[in-house]
């Protein structure tokens, strides 16, 4: 007898000896690493190529500027239209998408693809992050080794949360923020058969940091300055000041998007978009790559560093300059990471955020600081609340936004003011847009999970699983004697589809409606079933009608079968009865995950 392949046999040993359970800690621990890995592996990439190009610009006196952006830009059309054959996608958005309609089975490719456009992307000046692309990588190598040794849909989704609080943990070395951002921005349940993988994944994911870049931290600053209850006010102010920026950030962000719309060669995006941040970078240096050093800087108190080489260098001895530059940048870095996106760039929003916060915290303390009315704030602190605000608005994640801080200070000295910042942010934010740059476009096509099971439970629902399609359908011109010969005999349903030449529904026919006359034979030759059809009570649109759209049609109708039309031709029926069967096995499958 020939020997079964090595990896059949490990499935049958996995199934003796390993419990689901415990299966699911180790893939969890495993996805935690690799992610971990990629997000190191996207980081020194992006930091080398950066590292090549600090000689070239500091020798043109920023001049370069102009056409970095457009050269890298350039390499990440030349590899997705010659090598990698795939446009580039927003990576949250993408990944979403796949959770609620694709059951979470992601491409191979997107592997490598975000480690090869991201790097070539903010290497060369595209003022995006590297977090998007490096949750990508993570969450297409979970979904892939979930593949690998198959698990269901359910397994497959926390793994994917997995490699998210993965990234995440290995950039920021902030393990609980990481843990949070999964569950708010993929729509988890914190349950413990939930937080256990997502624990054990984002300390695999901080533990290989550590191994590849030591005890080296994003954000070096000794935290000294306390919360004190008479700056209670201002932080209230910043904290309405970063809902606002949130509401501008996110309007910008679809405003760019969609002005870029009007041009449709990829080239002409590309020039554009290259030449206008190569703009934006000669003036405002900050604005290139990722910002780190620029958050570093506002840290330490060295907001001169912080903005580099500007033509306004013989001006920054005045406050009210720097000031200025500071709102350039607060106002600026929305408009330069879209226009980076809408050019084909690859990247993520999350650190473009925290860019942005970090100079509208920091500008909010200089102004109090330098009104000459006595106040004095801490900068600092102002400029770390600021990116919370920022964080908690405009990606509505406000725990996310809280406990990331809290653990890139150390502490929870912060603690109080982060609370009300994020509060009034979030709260201001979300009043006024419902959505964010992640979920808008699936929101609106009913696409989106949250953490209303129902909802979610409809949104993992496929109409096509639903629609049956034995029906004998008519003819508008068929007598009645011919539709109880050719349909009532030779059907096991009571419901006929009347359908044209054209295959476009016309009308329905129950068998109720024609009980009463089927015996009479004296109708059979001068009766049409355009005589006897009816309008059904609604129509379901199968391109258009989302499962909430399509349970609310059966309420509303009181029917019991609806009419499926796509394009508008006839493919099926739903009945109400297979409805709410597939809702409860779908309902009891979320809720065991």
């Amino acid at each position: 007898m020939p020997k079964q392949p090595l990896h059949k046999r490990f499935f049958i040993w996995r199934i003796k000896h390993v419990s689901e359970k415990n299966f699911t800690y180790i893939l969890s621990g495993l996805v935690g690493l690799l992610a971990g890995l990629a997000a190191v592996t996207l980081r020194n990439i992006t930091f080398t190529i950066e590292s090549a190009l600090d000689n070239l610009v500091v020798f043109s006196k920023n001049q370069v500027y102009f056409i970095l952006p457009v050269f890298g830009l350039f390499l990440v059309y030349l590899f997705t239209k010659y090598v990698s054959k795939k446009k580039v996608e927003h990576a949250i958005p993408s990944i979403l998408f796949k959770l609620s309609k694709r059951s979470g089975l992601i491409e191979r490719s997107k592997i490598y693809i975000p480690l090869i456009t991201a790097p070539l992307t903010v290497g060369f000046g595209g003022s995006v992050g590297l977090l998007g692309p490096a949750i990508a990588s993570g969450s297409a190598i979970s979904s892939n080794l979930g593949k690998l040794f198959h698990v269901n849909q359910q397994t497959r989704t926390l793994l994917i949360g997995c490699a998210a609080a993965g990234a995440i943990s290995s950039i920021f070395k902030s393990p609980i923020a990481a843990i949070i951002f999964a569950v708010e921005v993929f729509s988890l349940d914190l349950t413990f058969a939930s937080l256990l993988p997502l624990l054990i994944a984002s300390v695999a994911s901080v533990l290989t940091s550590y191994f590849f870049l030591g005890d080296d931290l994003l954000f070096n600053f000794n935290f000294s300055e306390k919360f004190q209850i008479k700056d209670t006010l201002f932080y209230v102010v910043l904290g309405v000041g970063t809902g606002f920026a949130s509401i501008y950030f996110t309007k910008m962000y679809f405003f760019i998007l969609k002005f870029f719309e009007r041009f449709r060669s990829r080239l002409i995006k590309l020039i554009i978009g290259g030449l206008a941040i190569g703009v934006m970078l000669y003036f405002i240096p900050p604005l290139y790559g990722e910002g780190f050093g620029f958050i570093n800087n506002l840290l330490a108190g060295n907001h001169l560093a912080a903005l580099g080489t500007t033509p306004f260098d013989h001006l920054k001895d005045n406050i009210w300059v720097v000031i200025g530059l500071l709102i350039g940048i607060t106002v600026f870095k929305a408009i330069a990471m879209t226009t980076t996106f809408a050019a084909g760039g690859a990247g993520g929003i999350f650190i473009p955020t925290m860019v942005m916060g970090s100079a509208l915290g920091n500008v909010v303390a200089k102004i109090i600081n330098n009104l000459g009315l006595g106040f004095n704030v801490s900068e600092t602190n102002f400029t770390l609340i600021g990116m919370a605000g920022l964080i908690a608005g405009v990606l509505h994640a406000p725990l996310t936004a809280i406990f990331l801080i809290a653990e890139i200070t150390g502490g929870y000295e912060l603690f109080i003011p982060l609370m009300i910042a994020v509060s009034m942010s979030f709260i201001i934010k979300k009043n006024a847009i419902d959505f964010t740059i992640y979920t808008k476009e699936l929101a609106l096509k009913g696409e989106l999970l949250t953490h209303n099971k129902d909802q979610s439970v409809l949104t993992l629902m496929s109409l096509d699983s639903v629609i049956e399609t034995n029906f004998v359908k008519l003819n508008p011109n068929m007598t009645l004697g011919d539709m109880l010969h050719k349909g009532v005999a030779k059907s096991t349903r009571n419901l006929f589809p009347v359908v044209n030449k054209n295959k476009a529904l016309v009308g329905i026919i129950l068998l109720d409606d024609v009980r009463e006359i089927m015996f009479n034979q004296a109708l059979y030759d001068t009766t049409l079933v355009e005589d006897l059809m009816h309008n059904p009570p609604d129509i379901i649109d199968y391109k258009n009608d989302s499962m909430k759209t399509v349970m609310t049609k059966f309420q509303d109708s009181n029917a019991w079968n609806l009419p499926v039309i796509k394009d508008g031709i006839y493919i099926g029926f739903v009945s109400k009865s297979k409805l709410l069967t597939a809702y409860r096995r779908q309902l009891i499958n979320y809720t065991t995950t």
